[in-house]
């Protein structure tokens, strides 16, 4: 009995210290969505609480409240913690930048204006008031703000979309938004020296259309 006491507390401590492993990496990852630290803690206090509610169950015929299954950590890296194609861990992974340019027309600026007062004003309390949309590119800002962020968002019979360009490359080192001004519209998107530029798709929203006109002639 006297083992079974000291393999518990070495389970318990092997909980605890799984437990302040994995707060730490949660700080450090400061809310970053699939951080892999965070994932790889989040594992092992999982399969450590596991084994200390094993070990009591078979000391003590008690168990704890958590309610958690074994994870294989290798297969939790293949299925959730590593992308399709790349090892975890692996010591070269890829960077992708992807840059798009989409211009529209404005047909009517106070439609545009008026719809965009109308998504910021959506979601306020009845008794609040929201300021009024100045001017067309604070119009398209509250359009994305109010949206999901993409172009999608800008699908509106009030703005007509021309001709865009994306570009995808290879890029050494993620952009580091904090690194440029603000009001700075070019440092975001300059390329790097050593960026390589993969491909660069043109968009035609209109070509369609055209050929089928001239086709009917």
């Amino acid at each position: 009995m006297t083992d079974q006491h000291g393999e518990l507390d070495a389970a318990l401590e092997r909980v605890i210290e799984a437990a302040r492993h994995h707060l730490a990496a949660v700080r450090a990852a400061e809310g970053r969505i699939d951080d892999d630290d965070v994932w790889q803690a989040y594992v092992a206090l999982n399969n450590a609480s596991f084994a200390y509610d094993e070990q009591l169950m078979d000391a003590f015929g008690e168990v704890t409240p958590w309610d958690v299954e074994s994870i294989d950590p290798d297969e939790a890296d293949q299925r959730f913690g590593a992308a399709e194609g790349v090892e975890p861990g692996d010591p070269h992974p890829q960077v992708i930048s992807v840059r798009q340019r989409r211009d529209y027309r404005v047909p009517s600026v106070s439609a545009l204006i008026r719809i965009a007062d109308a998504a910021r004003r959506e979601g306020l309390p009845a008794d609040e008031e929201a300021p009024p949309v100045e001017g067309v590119g604070e119009a398209v800002l509250e359009l994305l703000q109010s949206g999901d962020g993409s172009l999608g968002a800008l699908d509106v019979p009030e703005l007509e979309p021309l001709d865009g360009v994306v570009m995808v490359s290879e890029v050494g080192t993620p952009v580091d938004l904090e690194s440029f001004d603000d009001d700075d519209p070019i440092g975001p998107f300059q390329p790097a020296a050593d960026d390589r530029l993969v491909g660069r798709l043109d968009e035609h929203p209109f070509a369609e259309l055209d050929d089928e006109h001239d086709h009917a002639h």
